[in-house]
């Protein structure tokens, strides 16, 4: 089976305008794919995005900046990443550990010296690493609530003299943001940047991310943004699946944007189009190494620690066989390819992210609801590269 994979991929980078060739036919039949669910589930607006190498193959929008239809959504419409922020503050965190100006090895104290648990020192022993690959030994989601509450992030903690952790840093996975959140003044009190600009300098300008920026005060500013989401109720429809069940309709509603995950900017605070993801995937596949040296792409991607609840995620669970968290980014082992991947969902927005470094090959999506119906496209996107371009190893 490890042969006739590496046969295929092999076959792929001989013959890439063939490969380019076979991803535009498998388009066509995507594209039918996306417009019936985005129809079926009356999803506002959506986009996506193909790349191949240093090639976008494909970018293609959906529908409308809000319900009420007054701009269409186009490839520089900008949304909300929610958690696919994350890997481009890991990127650069790391960019500065390889520069020397921090060590992942430093412990998070260091920088936010009022950062402190319910036991005694042990804030102390989370690093850096713990932070970047979520294996800090807190409970999962530790005072997300408390984003929704109006507090400030240095109020949420100073609340964490509460908590005691659940395991000892590097033992057990749990996903966090406000932790993630405490990377801001690590790289703000690094350089003497903040975090908006460095990021802006170091990957946004270069990498020609055109419509990115971080933060909720550039968002309301901005002419061409998708309008957040919300699912109001599900109503019958006269229609019936194929098991006989009435089919429902989603009703969304227009909300605003809100400050809360916006407060922790490097998990949750980063807005972008389609057309700057198409750029960040190419930069992640390799593609601009004077921004991006593979050095960096390979500690990001390396798995840290294994997240074994990844593999009962609804539409994933069918063809995920290994699952671990790096630094920002998730790495699958989806049915027989490995896949560099991260999904972000805050309050009317959903988006995900995902590239395969063998197949050279990345996918992105944007939606302005809360609509699931962007894992089961996801997975249906690299489901369908695998059967059209590796049959003989997806019989087997």
């Amino acid at each position: 089976m490890w042969f006739k994979t590496f046969t295929v991929i092999l076959l792929i980078f001989s013959s890439p305008d063939l490969f380019a060739s076979g991803l535009q036919s498998l388009n066509q039949h995507f594209y039918s794919i996306v417009k019936k669910e985005l129809t079926q589930q009356s999803v506002p607006g959506a986009a996506y995005t193909v790349v191949k190498g240093n090639n976008v193959i494909v970018t293609e929008t959906f529908g409308f900046t809000d319900k009420k239809k007054s701009q269409k959504i186009t490839p520089n419409t900008v949304f909300r990443l929610a958690s696919v922020s994350k890997p481009f503050a890991a990127t650069l965190v790391n960019m500065l550990a390889d520069e020397q100006k921090l060590s992942l090895t430093d412990p998070v104290t260091k920088y936010v010296p009022h950062f402190s648990l319910a036991t005694p020192e042990a804030a102390d022993k989370i690093t850096l690493h713990h932070i970047l690959s979520h294996s800090t030994g807190l409970m999962p989601n530790a005072y997300d609530n408390l984003l929704h509450e109006n507090w400030s992030i240095e109020k949420i903690i100073g609340r964490f003299d509460r908590v005691t952790p659940i395991c000892e840093p590097e033992k057990c996975y749990g996903y966090q943001n406000i932790a993630y959140g405490m990377l801001q003044p690590v790289i703000e009190s690094t350089t003497n940047t903040s975090y908006k600009k460095l990021l802006s300098q170091r990957i946004f300008e270069p990498l020609a991310m055109e419509n990115a920026s971080v933060g909720i005060d550039v968002y309301r500013t901005e002419s061409n943004t998708a309008k957040p989401h919300v699912l109001r109720k599900r109503v019958n429809t006269n229609k019936y699946d194929r098991r006989g069940k009435r089919i429902k309709r989603n009703i969304w509603r227009t909300v605003k944007v809100t400050p809360d995950y916006y407060k922790v900017a490097t998990a949750a605070g980063v807005n972008a189009s389609i057309s700057d993801m198409s750029q960040w995937l190419i930069a992640n596949l390799g593609h601009a190494p004077d921004v991006l040296p593979d050095s960096i792409i390979t500690k990001v991607t390396t798995p840290r620690i294994k997240t074994k609840k990844d593999l009962r995620r609804l539409y994933w669970r069918e063809h995920l066989e290994d699952a671990h968290y790096g630094y920002g980014w998730r790495i699958y082992q989806f049915d027989h390819i490995k896949l560099i991947y991260h999904s972000g969902w805050v309050s009317g927005f959903r988006a995900d992210i995902a590239y395969s470094p063998e197949l050279d090959l990345g996918f992105a999506m944007l939606m302005n609801a809360e609509s699931n119906s962007i894992n089961k496209l996801s997975t249906t996107f690299w489901s369908l590269v695998y059967d059209h371009f590796f049959p003989d190893v997806i019989a087997d």
